[in-house]
């Protein structure tokens, strides 16, 4: 079982756990370490690293970027103080977070003639429009179709969201944290051009330990990168919903990332 679960999303973004039940779900999962990571949303933290209930609780954000290459990938900055760069980053990306689920919502009662019943504001993304379809009465969608055939990209009711350039949100994130790191490498359509982007030496770590849900995932790649570029490896179950430790660091490899500070 990991020690520390650092990669965790609560219903501030699109997550089902209460930020107050993670607590309760980490001593259930024998996990002392959690770092809450919503999408592009700040904690409401007063400390980079807080103490809860027996548990600590790391101040994480996992924001999304555009690369040079065009492609769009996850950040995870741990040990967050906001600074008025990154707040402002967050705040434009939640308004447009906003409008898009808007859209998308919109497009979706409209095609297939429901009343989805949700209410879009901060933190709304499309896992909150999936759920909703699944669980509409009138609806034959399940979760997963909703992504398939309607709400993934290039379906008729995906929307893009604007996000920040990766040299802009790595910079925000870079002054606000303890450490950066680049989220689960090898779910992007490059994963050797994304891992390039660790040479960065404001991007100091990477997601090595991921629960991918296959079993010939070959970690060789990330491997290479974490050696190349002299890394800190970070890990965590992705948790969107309440279970927790299905991926993590050991106590040895979450203290040589002093997260915690000294």
């Amino acid at each position: 079982m990991p020690y520390a679960d650092l990669h965790v999303h609560t219903t501030r973004s699109d997550g089902s756990l209460e930020l107050e039940s993670i607590p309760d779900a980490a001593r259930y999962a024998g996990v002392e370490v959690v770092a809450v990571t919503d999408h592009d949303r700040l904690q409401p933290f007063d400390a980079p690293v807080v103490e809860r209930d027996g548990v600590t609780l790391v101040n994480g954000i996992e924001l999304r970027v555009e690369t040079p290459h065009g492609e769009r990938v996850d950040l995870l900055g741990y040990g967050v103080e906001p600074t008025p760069e990154l707040e402002g980053i967050v705040e434009r990306i939640q308004r447009n977070r906003i409008e898009r689920g808007l859209a998308i919502v919109d497009c979706v009662e409209t095609r297939l003639g429901v009343d989805l019943g949700v209410t879009v504001d901060e933190g709304f993304g499309r896992p909150h429009v999936a759920r909703a379809i699944e669980a509409h009465p009138d609806v034959e969608y399940g979760y997963q179709d909703a992504f398939d055939e309607l709400i993934g990209y290039g379906d008729p009711c995906y929307a893009a969201r604007d996000v920040p350039s990766f040299e802009r949100g790595l910079a925000a994130l870079s002054g606000a944290s303890r450490l950066v790191s680049l989220a689960h490498p090898l779910r992007y359509r490059d994963p050797e051009a994304a891992l390039g982007l660790t040479a960065d030496p404001d991007l100091e770590a990477v997601e090595l330990h991921y629960p991918y849900g296959r079993d010939d995932v070959d970690l060789d790649v990330v491997e290479r990168a974490v050696e190349r570029n002299d890394l800190l490896v970070t890990g965590g179950s992705d948790a969107h919903e309440t279970e927790l430790g299905v991926e993590g660091l050991s106590r040895r490899e979450y203290e040589a990332t002093a997260i915690a500070g000294s």
